[in-house]
């Protein structure tokens, strides 16, 4: 598809991503927008009269002349939604910007990749736990994302760049301007192993509006969304909000009760919007991650030998694990084991407490 009918598709008026998508999958290209009929173009499902009538498709693609012509003098990618080098996540999500902007050095199909959210106006505590966090992760091959705002975010870019992790920013403006100004160095700095990331054009300011947007896609393009801390309003909620409508995993470091920046936490956790995270580990645990090179180790005999200090019922369960190769739901294990699913229940999570065991996200279990 020419790159000039995808950008100018961007500038098509009433023409959101959704609408985007539509019309290109039933006429086969960016480019056939822009010369079917009016009244082929009515025939497809979803698009009306009105649509039809306020489409600005010659300013369109004047505006995109121009802003090829941006990209190309400041070194800056542009990458459609059927591109491979789009983020594969994000693009299963239904409301995906249908192109991104982006600067930078970035594999946005990293192995994993994991956002970082929170509030502006962090504590002391919240960024130490921010820069433990991203230090944890670099033993995992971790793409960091974050909205290069303020607090919790520019603190785990600065980590990030630190430990020669890396990172991207997702703005909520063009790429021709950086909000807040004080991150700048921080995101040059970034560039070298990361990238900064934006749906909109040159010339888009930093509108409020615009930030909720750019929340839709700091949640889509990762595995999971760290809350760190963060208040019962603001952008870090509804990012994680937004990641649970995704059906990503969301994480959140519970706070002290009465603190205005744990109570967002606390009340994803108390709600069961987030899983509580203490580390690292426990990320890469609840998501099933291995360090690098760690899952072709030899296992030692001695992690197939029979803990001596398992009860009957244990013993039962952990011979089950260790004849079967993959995990096993608790449902097959309540037939195999022939005991009730309380019971069951209270001596998987026994031995999940004692190391033996994990579980895995869906209620599956292997040995540890």
């Amino acid at each position: 598809m020419s790159q000039l009918h995808q950008v100018a598709l961007t500038f098509v008026k009433n023409v959101g991503p959704a609408h985007a998508k539509l019309l290109i999958s039933y006429l086969g290209g960016a480019e056939k927008i822009f010369t079917v009929s009016k009244a082929k173009m009515l025939k497809i499902p979803g698009i009306g009269e009105k649509t039809v009538s306020q489409l600005n498709l010659t300013e369109a693609l004047s505006l995109a002349e121009k802003e090829l012509d941006y990209v190309a003098k400041n070194n800056i990618d542009v990458i459609f939604y059927t591109d491979s080098r789009y983020p594969k996540r994000l693009k299963n999500c239904v409301d995906s910007p249908v192109l991104l902007y982006a600067k930078g050095n970035a594999d946005f199909n990293n192995v994993h990749v994991v956002s970082i959210v929170g509030t502006r106006n962090a504590t002391e505590y919240g960024k130490h736990l921010c820069r433990q966090l991203v230090e944890e992760l670099q033993q995992y091959n971790v793409l960091v994302v974050s909205g290069l705002a303020l607090g919790i975010d520019v603190t785990a870019h600065k980590e990030c760049i630190k430990q020669n992790l890396p990172t991207v920013g997702v703005l909520g403006h063009g790429l021709d301007r950086l909000y807040p100004g004080q991150n700048r160095s921080t995101a040059e700095k970034m560039m070298s192993n990361g990238a900064l990331l934006s749906e909109y054009p040159s010339g888009t300011i930093p509108d409020r509006e615009n930030f909720p947007q750019r929340n839709r896609i700091v949640a889509g393009i990762a595995d999971a969304t760290v809350v760190i801390e963060a208040g019962v309003k603001g952008g870090a909620l509804i990012t994680a909000e937004i990641a649970n409508s995704y059906n990503r995993d969301v994480f959140a470091y519970p706070g002290r009760v009465g603190d205005d920046y744990s109570e967002g936490c606390n009340f994803l956790i108390r709600n069961n919007k987030a899983q509580l995270l203490t580390c690292a580990a426990d990320l890469a645990y609840s998501l099933g991650w291995e360090k690098p090179g760690e899952s072709n180790k030899p296992q030692s005999p001695e992690q197939f030998m029979l803990p001596f200090d398992l009860s009957s019922e244990e013993q039962t369960i952990f011979n089950i694990l260790n004849q079967t190769k993959s995990p096993v739901a608790i449902d097959d294990l309540t037939i195999k084991t022939n005991l009730s699913t309380s019971t069951l229940a209270m001596n998987l999570l026994n031995m999940e407490m004692q190391g033996y065991i994990k579980s895995l996200p869906g209620k599956v279990y292997c040995i540890s």
